[in-house]
């Protein structure tokens, strides 16, 4: 392998494996820290969005037009960015809203009856998280594997967006069990979908990558990204901050990479 898959498979791995982070949040917190995840979801919202439309999306256009037409290279972008917000939103749809490890919801208390029930809203969350963080394998793995400096960018604004999906899965499963140990490894098996996710890209499309297919890729990306961001991570922004919080993280987050874009 070379090094661009080497470096796309350790960027995809280190974004998937975050949900730890947030394991660990919510082990080593007394409470939730729900102006932290407010800022920190909105910061990772205004990266995505930023990304897409001013790097990912243009080079949708550019790596199209290379085999066709201008008119026809900007017609396929759009197709491919409509096509990966679709895809998000089937995604989203085969996942119950209570289950879904994007809706925002308290931290249970200690004293609940239904172990059982909290064992297994647990566990379907690690199994939607699973679904949710594939795709998201597959975007940062393809950009990573054509920029490095993108690659990370889209890493550590995915890592951002999984610590508190590992919260959504240690901690209901932490007050069925009462085991940190098994709350902590629900939640990092959830992640282990992102890195499959990039081997599969790999595995299928190694002998396809080229310019037409890497445009196509991105396209669909920046329409997987822009769909994360507006339908899950800035409402759930809004639902664990209070006031503004969410849209500062949001203009941070839209500062941060595009000044790190021209400096990089």
């Amino acid at each position: 392998m070379n090094n661009n898959i080497v470096q796309a498979l350790l960027l995809t791995t280190f974004a998937g494996l975050s949900t730890g982070v947030g394991s660990a949040i919510a082990f080593f917190s007394r409470q939730t820290n729900k102006k932290f995840l407010s800022v920190a979801l909105g910061f990772s919202a205004g990266v995505m969005i930023y990304i897409s439309f001013v790097e990912l999306y243009p080079l949708s256009w550019e790596y199209l037009g290379k085999s066709h037409s201008q008119s026809i290279a900007k017609t396929l972008a759009l197709v491919s960015f409509v096509s990966g917000m679709i895809l998000s939103a089937f995604i989203d749809f085969l996942v119950p809203d209570y289950e879904n490890p994007h809706e925002a919801r308290d931290i249970p208390p200690e004293d609940y009856e239904q172990k059982k029930a909290m064992m297994r809203l647990g566990i379907m969350s690690a199994l939607a998280i699973g679904i949710h963080n594939f795709p998201e394998g597959i975007a940062t793995f393809a950009a990573a594997y054509s920029s490095p400096t993108l690659g990370v960018s889209i890493a550590i604004a995915v890592a951002i967006h999984n610590i508190p999906e590992g919260i959504a899965v240690s901690v209901p499963i932490f007050y069925a069990t009462g085991s940190r140990k098994k709350a902590f490894w629900y939640s990092f098996l959830s992640g282990i979908a992102e890195p499959v996710g990039a081997i599969v890209a790999f595995v299928a499309l190694r002998t396809l990558f080229n310019d037409s297919v890497m445009g196509y890729i991105f396209g669909a990306v920046s329409g997987i990204m822009v769909f994360i961001s507006l339908d899950e991570l800035i409402p759930t922004a809004k639902k664990y901050g209070e006031g503004h919080w969410s849209v500062y993280g949001l203009i941070a987050g839209i500062i941060v990479i595009a000044f790190s874009l021209l400096i990089l």
